[in-house]
C-alpha cells in the first residue's frame, strides 16, 4: 500500500511555500537588525514580544491557507471534471464553476472544455450514424424477408422474387460499400494512391455517363470546361466525389431542365514568388433546378444519412422516392477536404440547389 503524506498535495505545497516565505522574510529582516546593530524601539514592557509575534504567525498561516485553497481550487475542478469524462459524461464543463478568475488555469479549463464539447459531439454523432445504418440495412432486409415469405407461400412467383432478393442485395452491397468509404476517410485516413489525374477528364467522362441517365428523366447535362487541369490525387476516389454531386444534381432537378456543370481554373497568387510559384485551383460549379434546399440546412446535406428532400423549402413536385443511401454528399466532402479543397453549397439564384467545388492542383 502507497503511504501518501499530506505534503504530497498541492494544496500543502502551496500554503507551506506562501508560508516560509514570508516567516523567510521575516527571519531575514529580524537578522539584518542584529547584525547591523540596530535595535528595537523601547518598549515598557521588557522581554521578547511574543505576542505579536505569535499573533503575526497564526495571521500568516491564515492567509497562506486562503492562498493556497484559491490557487488549487481550480485543479480540484479539474480532477473531480476528467472524472466524468472518463465515466463518459460529456456534458461536463469547469469554465462556469471558475467565478471571476482569468488566469492560465481558467484558459486551461477552457481548453478541456472544447475537449468535451468535442468528444460530446462525436459521441452523438457516432449514436446516430449507428441508428442511422441500422435502420437502412433493416429496410432491405424486411423486404427480402418478405419476398422470401412469399416464395414460402406462392413458389409460382420465386422468379419476381428472386430478382427482388438480388436488388435488395445489391443495395445492401453499395450501402455497406459507402460506409466503408465513409468510415475511411472520417477516419482520416491517409491517401496513398495519388498520381497525376487529368480532373477535368474525368468530369467529362462523368458528365457523359450522367447524360445518360438525365435523358431517362427527360432531363439533359451540360458542360463546359476551358483547359485541361493536372492535379495530384487519387483518381478514383476524386471520380466518386465528383460524381456523387453530379448525380445528386440529376435526380433532384426538375422534369425537363438542364444540370449545368462548369469548370474553371483560377491562379492564387498571393504570396507567389520564383520559389513558390502561384498556386492553381479548380472551381467546379454544379447547378440544379430542383426544389433546392434552404439556407440554413445547406451544412446539413453534407452529413451522413441526410436526404435533400427531407430538407427542400417545397416538397418535391410531382412527389416521388428518390434512391440513393443518403452518404454520397457526405463521402464528397470528406474527399475533397482529403485533398485540401473545399465544398460548399447554397440556394441557386435561380431556384434549385447550386455546389461549388474547389481542388488545388498539388
Amino acid at each position: 500500500m502507497t503511504i501518501r503524506f499530506p505534503t504530497s498535495r498541492l494544496f500543502w505545497k502551496l500554503f507551506l511555500a506562501i508560508w516560509l516565505a514570508t516567516m523567510l522574510t521575516f527571519v531575514c529582516g529580524a537578522l539584518y537588525i542584529m547584525l547591523s546593530g540596530e535595535h528595537f524601539p523601547d518598549h515598557p514592557r521588557p522581554g521578547f514580544p511574543w505576542l505579536p509575534v505569535l499573533s503575526a504567525s497564526v495571521a500568516n498561516g491564515l492567509v497562506s491557507m486562503g492562498l493556497a485553497w484559491y490557487l488549487s481550487l481550480p485543479l480540484r475542478h479539474l480532477r473531480w471534471a476528467l472524472r466524468r469524462v472518463a465515466e463518459a459524461q460529456f456534458d461536463t464543463r469547469i469554465v462556469p464553476l471558475m467565478g471571476a478568475r482569468r488566469d492560465e488555469i481558467v484558459d486551461l479549463a477552457g481548453e478541456f472544455d472544447s475537449m468535451a464539447a468535442r468528444l460530446q459531439q462525436l459521441t452523438q454523432q457516432r449514436q446516430q450514424l449507428f441508428h442511422d445504418v441500422s435502420h437502412e440495412l433493416r429496410s432491405p432486409l424486411a423486404r427480402m424477408q418478405a419476398a422470401i415469405g412469399l416464395m414460402h407461400q406462392n413458389p409460382a412467383q420465386t422468379g419476381p422474387m428472386v430478382e427482388r432478393i438480388e436488388c435488395e442485395t445489391q443495395r445492401m452491397d453499395v450501402l455497406i460499400e459507402e460506409l466503408l468509404t465513409f468510415h475511411r476517410l472520417e477516419a482520416g485516413t491517409p491517401i496513398s494512391q495519388r498520381g497525376r489525374t487529368d480532373v477535368i477528364e474525368l468530369l467529362t467522362a462523368i458528365s457523359h455517363d450522367a447524360s445518360f441517365e438525365a435523358a431517362m428523366r427527360g432531363c439533359s447535362v451540360v458542360f463546359s470546361a476551358s483547359d485541361e487541369f493536372v492535379a495530384e490525387v487519387d483518381g478514383e476516389l476524386i471520380y466518386r466525389a465528383f460524381e456523387n454531386v453530379i448525380r445528386n444534381a440529376v435526380k433532384y432537378t426538375a422534369p425537363g431542365s438542364p444540370v449545368q456543370i462548369s469548370a474553371c481554373i483560377l491562379e492564387n497568387t498571393q504570396g507567389a514568388s520564383a520559389a513558390s510559384p502561384a498556386r492553381r485551383m479548380l472551381q467546379v460549379t454544379v447547378q440544379d433546378q430542383g426544389p433546392g434546399v434552404a439556407a440554413e440546412f445547406c451544412e446539413r446535406i453534407f452529413e451522413p444519412f441526410q436526404r435533400l428532400g427531407d430538407m427542400a423549402p417545397k416538397p418535391l413536385t410531382p412527389a416521388r422516392p428518390v434512391p440513393g443511401t443518403g452518404l454520397g454528399l457526405a463521402i464528397a466532402r470528406r474527399a475533397i477536404a482529403a485533398h485540401g479543397g473545399t465544398i460548399r453549397a447554397f440556394p441557386g439564384s435561380g431556384g434549385g440547389l447550386c455546389v461549388t467545388i474547389l481542388i488545388p492542383s498539388n
